[in-house]
């Protein structure tokens, strides 16, 4: 009798991966190039009036996977935007709102309650409202108020997958807008070239043995913690959410350098201060070559001193910010994704949040 061999990452994709996870991260690229492709003055006549109008800023409404992009706008616009981009993750909007804010509500499926909510309040106080949605009552807004403009996405696959169709439209909304600069067709196929070939490396049915699947399986048994610049702050809460939902684990952040003011001190390595499961965790730097100096000086201090024996510097490539936030986003797909597999869990599996779903639709 033959010996059971250890199942492979491909044996692991065939028996867990249900919904084809594996799938949409590959198409991750391609989904961008057809977002960007997909927003243009020509095709929606209303972004050249809106582009006239001196908005005080945008507010992004979104929760989940479909909130995540405000976080990116939010961190571009903070580096070259000409106003400023706020993220509001709820029912409702700041006391300060009014209409001199542009409103990006997305939602994927285009009923997500909360942004729902938000969305109706901003139309409700005449504010004008740019809808991202795939259908459902977001997507129906435009027909009940002529302040509301609707950016049809891509539906059929869950909205944490969706990130590629989802960010690009805004992205694209955003400079169609005047509201950040313009990337010329040359740069950004050139930055979606690269970012196709770090796809194709990172993909773990093809390099089973590489990279990602090594940092996998050396994440296991350890607690993980994952620590960036404030600019790269998008990828960390995207790398905490796709591992909470993907892989079912638990990640702590922190951001340079404010941790440096605080968590520092639990993560000891100097005097006895250390909180007792600093050693335990596994360290993730998240970082890029365009990091400040003296941030960097900060990061390889903590390296240094800090008491855990675990930690790895995934270092984003790419020519703009834009670019390395892109590529961690692939990273942490397949790192999440991997760590998944390993566990014998379907990435595609989110019962506990389909359970709060039904719970709160039995009781309204």
């Amino acid at each position: 009798m033959e010996p059971e061999h250890e199942p492979t990452l491909v044996d692991l994709a065939q028996r867990y991966d249900s919904e084809d996870i594996i799938g949409f991260i590959r198409s991750f690229v391609s989904d961008l190039r057809s977002g960007f492709e997909a927003v243009n003055a020509e095709r929606f006549p209303w972004l050249t009036t809106l582009r006239q109008a001196p908005w005080s800023g945008v507010i992004c409404l979104g929760m989940g996977g479909s909130g995540a992009g405000g976080d990116f706008l939010s961190t571009l616009t903070d580096s070259k935007g000409s106003c400023p981009v706020l993220v509001s993750r709820g029912y409702s909007l700041p006391a300060w709102f009014d209409a001199t804010w542009l409103v990006l509500a997305t939602s994927h499926s285009g009923n997500t309650e909360e942004t729902v909510s938000a969305a109706q309040t901003a139309l409700e106080k005449g504010a004008t409202v740019v809808v991202i949605a795939s259908g459902g009552h977001l997507a129906g807004l435009p027909e009940i108020s002529d302040r509301c403009y609707l950016i049809p996405t891509v539906g059929g696959q869950p909205p944490r997958t969706a990130f590629g169709h989802i960010f690009s439209r805004q992205l694209a909304c955003l400079e169609a807008l005047g509201l950040l600069p313009t990337m010329t067709d040359t740069h950004r196929d050139g930055m979606l070239l690269r970012l196709q070939q770090h796809n194709e490396h990172f993909d773990i049915l093809k390099n089973p043995e590489g990279d990602i699947a090594l940092l996998a399986s050396s994440l296991m048994e350890q607690p993980i913690a994952v620590i960036g610049p404030k600019e790269l702050s998008p990828v960390l809460t995207r790398f905490k959410n796709q591992m909470n939902e993907n892989a079912a684990r638990f990640v702590r952040t922190g951001v340079l350098p404010e941790m440096n003011h605080n968590e520092s001190v639990a993560w000891g390595g100097i005097g006895e201060d250390a909180d007792p499961e600093a050693g335990n965790q596994a360290l993730l730097l998240l970082t890029w070559e365009g990091m400040l100096p003296r941030v960097r000086q900060r990061l390889d201090w903590m390296v240094a001193h800090a008491s855990t024996e675990t930690a790895w510097n995934l270092t984003g490539e790419g020519e703009t910010l834009l670019e390395v936030l892109l590529y961690h986003c692939l990273v942490m797909d397949w790192l999440s994704t991997t760590l998944a597999l390993l566990r014998g869990k379907d990435p595609a599996a989110i019962t506990p949040i389909s359970s709060l779903k039904a719970h709160l639709n039995s009781i309204q």
